[in-house]
């Protein structure tokens, strides 16, 4: 059974690229285009593991993961991602319980290697 994915971005050419990557790796994806989107897609879905985008509108990436590790107080792996210039979020990220972090833009291919060291 493939793993289930919940890929939260509001960038659509980087959601469709990561998209064609992860399927192609054999993951199931769920799209949000915002944190919002994300908090629904993960009460439903149940996934193995969680991208989330820092800044995204409407809902951050910071309430995706404190809603996963407070209000549903699970232990999924997360990976965040932030642009340059935001390390004040990415260590609120690791605070709150974010696993791993990656910097835009990054290399879809490293993100594979992560996410394969996440879901062993």
């Amino acid at each position: 059974m493939s793993k289930k994915i919940v890929l939260a971005e509001d960038n659509t050419t980087l959601s469709l690229l990561l998209k064609f990557r992860l399927e192609k790796e054999g993951y199931e994806l769920f799209m949000a285009a915002d944190g919002k989107e994300a908090i629904e897609l993960i009460n439903t879905n149940s996934p193995d593991l969680i991208l989330t985008d820092i800044m995204m509108p409407f809902v951050s990436g910071l309430e995706v993961i404190s809603h996963v590790r407070i209000k549903l107080d699970l232990d999924i792996p997360i990976i965040v991602f932030s642009s340059a210039g935001q390390e004040e979020m990415v260590l609120k990220a690791f605070n709150i319980g974010a696993n791993d972090f990656m910097g835009k833009p990054f290399s879809p291919n490293e993100l594979i290697i992560r996410i394969k060291r996440l879901l062993i």
